[in-house]
């Protein structure tokens, strides 16, 4: 019980923290709506016992589906909310990192914008949990092949590359994606950004601008 307290009070810190930076209503409706799904599924697991939730589950299955239906409209509002409204974007700077090792870069509830000007570039991990994270490599220095590595859960990343630059995308998602709009008309011995991306009920957006 101790456990499942100190839970819903992260979650609480974790909300009031959201509700500090600048929200569109689009991004509240959709944090709403998420909650209202985790909360079904704690019901039907047992965790938590709520005659309101309960009564509401006729049938498993009616309800895992619900359940799903909540968490898709949810996630969505929340992507096309940060995704349209690039003043809820964070500016970050650009993570410490060791010589020519990746930089780690991760976001909770709300959402992060990196931008490169003129800095070396050498590979990404990029966490994206209830959020938005946003990675702007156009003006990077990048003068061999690099990965980025791309883990989401009900969240989105959008990658800006530079028109020059090759790029290859392997996904491993459950109800998510990858979408690629870059340049596929690149010369022959440009560097190639490999993005790997597991999403779960999450996406990446890869575009030059």
């Amino acid at each position: 019980m101790l456990h499942l307290l100190n839970f819903a009070l992260a979650i609480v810190q974790q909300l009031s923290n959201v509700f500090n930076e600048v929200m569109k209503r689009r991004t509240v409706i959709g944090i709403i709506f998420i909650v209202a799904a985790l909360l079904k599924l704690a019901t039907l697991w047992g965790i938590l016992h709520w005659r309101w939730f309960e009564t509401m589950s006729e049938g498993r299955w009616t309800m895992y589906f619900s359940i799903f239906v909540l968490l898709y409209v949810g996630v969505h509002l929340v992507i096309d909310s940060y995704r349209n409204n690039p003043d809820q974007w964070l500016h970050r700077p650009i993570p410490p990192a060791e010589e020519g090792k990746r930089i780690c870069c991760s976001v909770h509830y709300g959402g992060d914008e990196y931008i490169y000007k003129g800095e070396p570039f050498h590979g990404a991990r990029l966490d994206a949990f209830f959020g938005g994270l946003r990675l702007d490599l156009r003006e990077a220095v990048i003068t061999e092949d690099e990965e980025i590595d791309i883990h989401t859960f009900m969240g989105g990343v959008e990658l800006i590359v530079p028109d020059w630059l090759n790029v290859e995308t392997k996904s491993r998602s459950f109800i998510g994606g990858v979408s690629n709009e870059t340049n596929r008309n690149v010369k022959d011995g440009a560097p190639t950004l490999h993005i790997v991306a597991s999403n779960f009920l999450g996406g990446v957006s890869i575009k030059n601008n």
